[in-house]
């Protein structure tokens, strides 16, 4: 055997001595050694030995009672069974080492420091932004007089509201429902806010616990997006909302920007949704249902909730109410006797059909040219670009009742009776109307046409079309403000004569001809009459000298002063046949003046327009006196004989509803029968109605309306009058009289015996006249049109053909525009 192998079978087992002599606690003899061991080898071994013993002699003074022997085993290079205690020691020796409870604190620590540092890296980064369009977004709120909703305009149903408007016990349903600590923290719920972040990486999707003005914040500056980097954003900013705002502004927000079903946004429209009130309105348990809402809109929609949903929202309900007790916002006695508020079913949003859509332009363009006029527009453009981006109240002068009435008149006098499948005629008629408070100058109702989505112009602000002679009572004021003489020097009042011959040729002051010879309807002569007279059968070739004697200036500066839009006009004769144009809205302004004794009346649409940040101021309606309340009066007192002994008496004089109620009003009909108009008035309420020929299919072209309804033409006194008369009469609260300073007209009895030389034989009274039917048939044959080279313009109008008489003596024919008359 070699001395390698000598010394590697000796080490090992000199090493396992030594332990089991450690075990023992005592010393072991050194191995004895074979005696003929010799040479280099045995020198080698012996050598090894004794630099083992010196090494064991030095451990063993240190440790004690150890041999040197047992050391020196200890010891030995290269031993496996060393190397294999070792590697069984050393793993778990580190473990203990590396996770030791002191370090395990400190990478706490520092991760929470790592932590705080991304944190405020972030919320230095992150800014507030800009609120999302989507959360901005306003419907138009349109209201009747009595503050129920007309219409809304816009694509969003929602209508924001400062929380002063909502009762605060409704406030706190909120806070109650969502988020008791909302008046103390700080903002954000840290613990809530984890949980969603676990719950995001986890997919498990939206989890609860946000306060408040997180749940703002996310509505109103972020999306729904249920990512980690949205969560992050949602927690930043909330904390610096939190410090920036108050703890109302924030609620404010919340409430306005939440979706609460029923295509709600905000808590107005949730209020009208849900309970038909406004948000100023509600009370606590019905606060508390909306409050309950928002946790599941249409989970929790009574309308269309199942048993189970119906149960959960009670219970949230409960929820709610208990929590304020809670808090002490609310007397638990009080939330004891307080029963679920069982909302109303759903209802469609008012839109634009039928008249809501005619109202809502027509209160645009009052709006615009208020924002423009009081300067916080710059121009049309901007005002425009203003209501468009939404969220206006504006509050219209409509009387519901009084619009359900005006619609009612027109389509069972009018629409009712049109055939266009039997008549092609009857596809062009177009109606509309306006009536005015002539006290307050407030429309209370307003009629635009069929429907505003089928025709889109509306028919009572439209100016395209002539009033015809609806003008004529403008001249006649003109002439009494004026104190205008005839050529013959006598004052112009109700008694005065007139030539009322077809064609005759209009003179001026000196006698010179002006180039202008109206014709009468039908070509008819009246041969001398009053005044009175002419404007019950409205003869134009009166009013035409009338005109020229006061002086067309005059004449067209006046009836500017009453409301007419004149702008561009010539003063001439031909004018006073009413060819200029106007509206049915313009018109009742116009008539409202006279019958407010000359006091300007302006018709206003629009009683308040309110923004959250802007309320607009429109003028009083009611101006100053634009003509005397003498010549006012004195055309009042004139158009009560166009009613009573006129072309108006058949439908509104022997009209049973009219119960004795005193009228005053003017028909109008146009050359070629393309306009037919009635502007009528009692003391508190004026209606002007006109009826337009418009063939939509070659763009709007006006038409005649010969045959139209089943008439043979279409006439002031017939469908205008009809309308007007089932109108006024159906909302005529009490029978009332004209107050009138003046001598003169129907209204007023006549204070000499009239002779011969100065009136016909058929003299005005206050006396009812009698009701006596025309003695002429009515026409079978469409009446001629004016001659194209006499400049008539429209509003011929006059006795049927065949009746025409020789002497102002004999009894006036008929006219045209009674409806007994030429239907």
């Amino acid at each position: 055997m070699t001395y390698e192998k000598e010394a590697e079978r000796i080490g090992p087992m000199g090493r396992a001595e030594e332990r089991r002599a450690r075990q023992r606690g005592g010393r072991r003899a050194a191995p004895k050694r074979s005696s003929g061991a010799a040479g280099p080898r045995a020198a080698g071994t012996r050598a090894a030995g004794t630099r083992a013993a010196g090494t064991a002699t030095v451990i063993g003074s240190a440790a004690g009672n150890r041999s040197v022997g047992a050391e020196s085993d200890t010891r030995a290079p290269g031993s496996r069974a060393a190397a294999r205690a070792a590697s069984s020691k050393a793993p778990k020796g580190r473990i203990r080492r590396l996770f030791t409870w002191k370090k395990l604190l400190g990478t706490f620590f520092a991760l929470c420091l790592l932590g705080m540092g991304a944190f405020i890296v972030l919320y230095l980064m992150i800014p507030v932004p800009e609120g999302n369009a989507a959360a901005e977004k306003q419907s138009n709120v349109y209201k009747y007089s009595d503050g129920k909703t007309l219409a809304r305009q816009g694509e969003v149903n929602r209508e924001i509201v400062d929380l002063d408007k909502v009762p605060k016990g409704v406030q706190r349903t909120f806070v109650a429902a969502e988020n008791k600590s909302f008046y103390n923290d700080v903002g954000i719920d840290f613990k809530g806010t984890a949980r969603g972040l676990l719950n995001t990486l986890s997919g498990k999707g939206k989890q609860g616990g946000s306060t408040i003005t997180q749940q703002y914040v996310k509505n109103y500056y972020l999306t729904q997006d249920q990512t980690i980097t949205r969560k992050l954003r949602e927690l930043v900013i909330s904390l610096k909302v939190d410090r920036q705002k108050s703890k109302e502004y924030i609620l404010a927000g919340y409430i306005n920007t939440s979706y609460y079903g029923r295509g709600c946004s905000g808590i107005q429209a949730a209020a009208q949704g849900y309970y038909r009130k406004d948000a100023s309105k509600l009370k606590v348990e019905e606060g508390a249902y909306l409050a309950a809402l928002l946790q599941a809109p249409s989970q929790y929609d009574w309308a269309v909730a199942s048993p189970a949903g119906r149960k959960l929202v009670k219970q949230r309900w409960n929820y709610v109410l208990d929590n304020m007790v809670e808090q002490g916002w609310l007397d638990k006695g009080e939330r004891e006797g307080m029963t679920f508020p069982v909302p109303k079913d759903p209802q469609a949003a008012p839109g634009m059909e039928g008249q809501a859509g005619y109202l809502v332009e027509a209160a645009n363009a009052a709006l615009k040219k208020q924002l423009v006029e009081q300067g916080t527009a710059q121009d049309t453009e901007d005002a425009e670009a203003m209501i468009d981006r939404g969220g206006w109240t504006i509050t219209l002068n409509i009387d519901k009742k009084k619009q359900a009435q005006l619609e009612k008149a027109v389509k069972t006098t009018l629409t009712s009776k049109l055939d266009p499948k039997k008549r092609k005629v009857d596809a062009h008629v177009q109606a509309g109307a306006a009536s005015v408070d002539p006290k307050t100058g407030k429309v209370v109702a307003m009629y635009g046409g069929v429907d505003y989505v089928k025709h889109f112009r509306n028919n009572a602000t439209r100016l395209d079309y002539q009033p015809a002679s609806t003008f004529k009572p403008l001249i006649l004021a003109a002439a009494v403000e004026e104190g205008a003489e005839t050529q013959d020097g006598d004052p112009i009042t109700a008694r005065t004569i007139y030539d009322g011959d077809s064609r005759r040729p209009v003179v001026d002051s000196n006698g010179n001809k002006v180039g202008f010879a109206p014709p009468n309807e039908d070509e008819a002569d009246y041969g001398d009459v009053t005044v009175q007279t002419a404007m019950n059968k409205s003869i134009n070739s009166v009013f035409a000298q009338m005109g020229v004697d006061v002086g067309m200036d005059e004449v067209m500066k006046v009836a500017g002063e009453l409301g007419m839009d004149l702008k561009g006009e010539q003063a001439v004769p031909a004018q006073t046949l009413g060819t200029m144009g106007a509206s049915p809205l313009e018109m009742a302004g116009v008539y409202a003046t006279l019958d407010n004794h000359g006091k300007k009346v302006t018709p206003a649409l629009v009683a308040s327009a309110e923004h959250k940040d802007t309320k607009v101021r429109f003028p009083d309606p009611i101006g100053e006196e634009v003509i005397s309340r003498e010549a006012a009066d004195t055309v009042t007192s004139v158009l009560t004989g166009v009613v009573d002994d006129g072309t108006a008496r058949t439908s509104v004089r022997e009209n049973p509803a009219r119960d004795g109620q005193q009228v005053a009003g003017k028909t109008g009909t146009s050359d070629k029968n393309r306009s037919a108009w009635f502007t009528g008035y009692t003391p508190g309420l004026v209606t002007s109605v006109g009826i337009f020929g418009e063939d939509m299919s070659k763009n709007g072209k006006h038409v005649p309306l010969y045959g139209a309804g089943g008439v043979e033409r279409v006439n002031g006194g017939g469908f205008p009058a009809q309308i007007w008369a089932a109108y006024t009469f159906g909302v005529m609260d009490e029978v009332t009289e004209f107050d009138l300073e003046t001598d003169q007209g129907a209204a007023v009895e006549p204070d000499q015996t009239p002779t011969a030389s100065d009136t016909p034989s058929s003299t005005p009274s206050s006396q009812e006249p009698e009701t006596e039917k025309p003695t002429s048939d009515p026409p079978t044959t469409t009446p001629e049109t004016t001659p194209e080279e006499t400049p008539t313009g429209d509003g011929q109008e006059s006795p049927e053909p065949g009746n025409t008489p020789t002497t102002p003596e004999i009894e006036l024919p008929e006219d045209p525009d009674d409806p007994q008359n030429g239907q």
